[in-house]
């Protein structure tokens, strides 16, 4: 196999629990992770005589991408190298928790595990994505899944949202880091596991069920992500959550056509978008 191009899709997070904080420095969370495939990176790697790595966004160009890191983490694993040029073609935006970076990881594990036979089984790609970040697991088979842990526990579950999402970020770069610095783990009142399927693919139960504990800091420090959050609920969304730490937005709507009219209602400097979800 000489070239490989791999659609690589954001995801959002469904309920964000931070439940404690762990021995090695990470957080322990609960989480339902759920793909959006309408939305998505496009990746182009091909056999080459020595590695090189381009992106649509130059600043990406450099080894501290995730692309370049997975590459050179199958390389170390396996003691040989991996020539390939690799064009990152970068459609979601960056530190807005919508896992781009983390499924461009993914992604290149399993494009260089095909295209070089190295033979790595789903566990073992879990494991070496666990290495590069916490949420580069689920996306191996980005299928819906509760996260546990540090999100590398996953149980798929059956859930199909079939009402369309308005995805709505400001531009606003959020350092994960500086997120996890500034909350307050509790524990959770709600067991993700325990919610049987008819209540998970029922939205009205969702203001209920979930929320995103990173909320309270972020919407603090950065007002205006919280007024996107408002201006959904205030304008008929069935359900609004922040995305991870930040700083996209998203609500599920009742229809397409009320999607669209929110999303009209933002400034033209914000990246929004509709999706029709039922994937």
């Amino acid at each position: 196999m000489k070239y490989i191009e791999i659609k690589s899709p954001a995801k959002i997070n469904i309920g964000l629990d931070i439940v404690s904080k762990r021995a090695d420095g990470y957080h322990n969370l609960q989480t339902i992770f759920y793909p959006l495939y309408e939305l998505y990176d496009i990746i182009k790697i091909e056999r080459s005589h020595e590695f090189s790595f381009t992106s649509s966004k130059k600043e990406l160009n450099d080894d501290n991408n995730l692309i370049v890191k997975a590459k050179n983490l199958l390389e170390k694993k396996f003691s040989r190298k991996l020539p390939v040029n690799i064009h990152l073609e970068k459609n979601i935006p960056v530190g807005a928790g919508l896992g781009g970076g983390s499924s461009n990881a993914a992604s290149v594990l399993l494009a260089l595990n095909d295209m070089f036979n190295l033979g790595m089984k789903k566990d073992i790609l879990i494991r070496y994505a666990l290495e590069l970040g916490s949420d580069v697991p689920f996306f191996i088979k980005a299928k819906p899944a509760i996260g546990k842990s540090r999100g590398e526990i996953l149980i798929e579950v059956k859930l199909n949202i079939t009402k369309p999402f308005l995805i709505v970020n400001p531009g606003i770069h959020i350092s994960t880091k500086e997120a996890f610095a500034n909350i307050q783990p509790k524990e959770s009142k709600i067991d993700f596991k325990a919610i049987n399927e008819n209540d998970l693919n029922n939205i009205s139960l969702f203001n209920k069920l979930f929320k995103n504990d990173f909320e309270e800091y972020v919407f603090k420090t950065y007002p205006e992500i919280s007024d996107i959050k408002k201006i959904m609920t205030d304008n008929g969304a069935l359900f609004s959550l922040m995305s991870g730490s930040g700083s996209t937005v998203y609500g599920i709507f009742k229809d397409i056509g009320t999607a669209e009219k929110v999303r009209k209602s933002f400034p033209s400097k914000y990246l929004s978008m509709v999706l029709e979800g039922d994937f």
